[in-house]
């Protein structure tokens, strides 16, 4: 580890009952294939889940379930925890590979997963309460922006060609480029009656969703 976990404890304001839980949570299995933090992810995610789930409930009680899963999903997805593994610095902690410290384009992943493994240690440590008070601390400030609901790109291009046409959009992968360990992605979208539209980004996730967006501009939907 880079820096020691007391650190971490006090930027999280937390200290733990059974240090081993938080030493465990911030092994990435680059660097030990066998002894990691995969399992604590796995359950830290359930846990998050739990929480940010009753939280929307009680914050919105009378909101549909259909807006409640997406102000869900844009709560819980890999981007919102990788901004909060950011601020609190996870990854200058991690046991992470050399070349796996150098990885910027998994670097989102790797953090987002390590908070999550985080919030599976404080349940072990200390139960449902004390994991509840670290998430709602840390996802404050995206729960009260929660109140206006990102839908994204392909999500919205999705939903018009449905309304409209009853089809879904056609993604059509055309090529990557680049080097291995940073590849560039085109990808090409079309919905009944548009032109192919073509999006780039580091994966085929983030190229489809620039496409859509370009497609959702030059049918003047965005």
């Amino acid at each position: 580890m880079k820096n020691n976990v007391n650190q971490l404890e006090q930027i999280i304001n937390y200290r733990f009952k059974n240090i081993n839980f938080l030493k465990k949570a911030l092994i990435h299995k680059s660097f030990d294939n066998l002894d990691n933090n995969e399992k604590l992810e796995f359950l830290g995610d359930r846990v998050l889940g739990l929480i940010i789930a009753k939280r929307l409930i009680e914050i919105y009680p009378n909101e549909r379930e259909g807006i409640i899963d997406k102000k869900y999903a844009n709560l819980i997805n890999k981007k919102t925890c990788a901004k909060i593994s950011k601020k609190i610095n996870i990854k200058e902690f991690m046991s992470l590979s050399s070349s796996h410290r150098k990885l910027h384009r998994s670097e989102e992943k790797i953090m987002s997963d390590c908070l999550e493994a985080l919030i599976g240690a404080i349940y072990l440590d200390s139960g449902l309460k004390s994991a509840e008070k670290f998430v709602l601390t840390f996802w404050n400030d995206y729960i009260v922006n929660s109140v206006k609901t990102f839908v994204d790109p392909k999500t919205q291009l999705q939903e018009y060609s449905l309304k409209k046409f009853k089809e879904l959009p056609k993604y059509t992968f055309y090529k990557n480029s680049g080097p291995q360990h940073r590849p560039t992605f085109k990808i090409f979208v079309q919905i009944k009656n548009s032109k192919k539209i073509n999006g780039v980004g580091s994966s085929k996730k983030d190229a489809q969703q620039n496409a859509a967006l370009k497609l959702l501009k030059s049918l003047n939907i965005l």
